[in-house]
């Protein structure tokens, strides 16, 4: 059973799961689902459109559901799904999504910290830190374990890869390819998330092959294609070098210099 504040606004077509805690001042409107042992301290939001995992804990001042700020938006019926385990800090934004894709996506176990915002058809991977303030336009892709710091603004469309390290208000309109820190004015790489690398477990000659990776791909005076054959040819493949491949030659915006 749930334990509801009788200070709460719960529509009686939400559906709660089992172990739940809502605070004073929470609304949560219809066509809501939410599962079970979730936490939402006071004047937390859940707009119509919302559906979220189990053991989340949402701060006060959180907003997740609301339409998107988005003109081409029509009032179609989008969600706002949100995983399991995650910490989602005060006055954080998530919007549905739109006609593009549908949905806005947050995975599990992330820490999104005060103030920061998911765009409509964002997808956020698994196990990601986000800084305060922080501004995800649409359509953002951040992957699996990325850390994002605090005040960073991410152009619409933008895809940043798994293990990145991307420094404090930092602007990118560019993708952020994966294992690497990203930071300066303009943005730019400043090489490999070792740190991170290290933490998470990576193998001292798995790292030294991403470095290699990015070594080649950062040839000056070459063209991308010839720096991605390069690395075909010099790199031992992996699952992890494949990874960086496919995603400098799926990228639309480009990859940050």
């Amino acid at each position: 059973m749930s334990n509801i504040s009788p200070m709460a606004y719960v529509h009686p077509e939400a559906v709660i799961g089992e172990g739940c805690e809502i605070g004073p001042f929470c609304y949560i409107d219809s066509n809501v689902v939410i599962g079970a042992n979730n936490r939402l301290m006071n004047s937390v939001t859940l707009l119509s459109g919302t559906r979220m995992g189990s053991g989340n804990t949402i701060f006060p001042g959180a907003v997740i559901g609301a339409v998107p700020q988005d003109l081409k938006f029509k009032g179609e019926e989008t969600t706002a799904e949100v995983g399991d385990n995650n910490t989602i800090r005060e006055n954080v934004t998530i919007n549905r999504g739109t006609a593009a894709k549908g949905r806005t996506v947050v995975g599990s176990n992330n820490l999104l910290m005060e103030g920061m915002h998911v765009a409509h058809d964002v997808v956020v991977g698994n196990g990601c830190i986000i800084g305060n303030s922080t501004k995800l336009a649409g359509e953002v892709e951040v992957d699996d374990f990325a850390i994002i710091s605090g005040g960073v603004l991410v152009h619409q469309f933008c895809h940043i890869g798994s293990y990145v390290m991307v420094g404090g208000g930092t602007r990118t309109s560019q993708d952020i390819p994966p294992f690497v820190m990203a930071a300066r004015e303009p943005v730019a790489y400043c090489g490999l998330n070792l740190v991170g690398l290290r933490r998470r477990g990576f193998a001292p000659e798995l790292i030294e092959n991403i470095h290699n990776t990015y070594r080649l791909l950062y040839q000056r005076g070459k063209l991308r294609a010839e720096c991605l054959g390069d690395i075909r040819r010099e790199v031992p493949m992996s699952p992890e070098i494949e990874y960086i491949l496919k995603f400098v030659e799926a990228s639309t915006r480009g990859i940050i210099k």
